[in-house]
């Protein structure tokens, strides 16, 4: 399965360390949501935004053990359309927080933490760098 990641699982190394394989590993980004932090990330429905992350091929059984663990075992899946920087274009899966708490805020090390992890994935300057500032 080709699944679209914009929060701390975009990292194949962070995902090798829980004993998956991901495959295809490439940067991407899909149109009208918009990034939300608090404990961890998720995305809202946004007309004018765009989310960078990255695309990697995962099978089924690891994505049950992925989104098993406790703390993203709230995440459901829905199809995105990933797009890449060549003009091509994927379906993916995407697992997203059903709702989220209105008044939650940002925590700052999740937030500086998911900022390295897009950096180091060469996703856009501008975009890591507004990563948990307009909450």
């Amino acid at each position: 399965m080709t699944v679209f990641f914009y929060g701390l699982f975009m990292d194949p190394e962070g995902l090798e360390a829980k004993r998956l394989r991901p495959l295809n590993v490439r940067q991407a980004y899909i149109e009208r949501f918009a990034l939300r932090l608090g404990d961890r990330a998720t995305l809202l429905a946004d007309p004018d935004g765009r989310v960078y992350g990255t695309t990697a091929t995962l099978t089924h059984a690891e994505l049950d053990r992925l989104y098993s663990e406790p703390s993203v075992a709230a995440y459901r899946p829905e199809p995105v359309l990933a797009q890449f920087s060549n003009g091509t274009a994927e379906l993916a899966l995407c697992f997203n927080l059903p709702s989220i708490a209105q008044e939650k805020t940002t925590e700052p090390n999740y937030a500086a933490e998911l900022r390295a992890v897009a950096r180091k994935m060469g996703l856009p300057e501008s975009y890591v760098a507004s990563i948990g500032k307009n909450e």
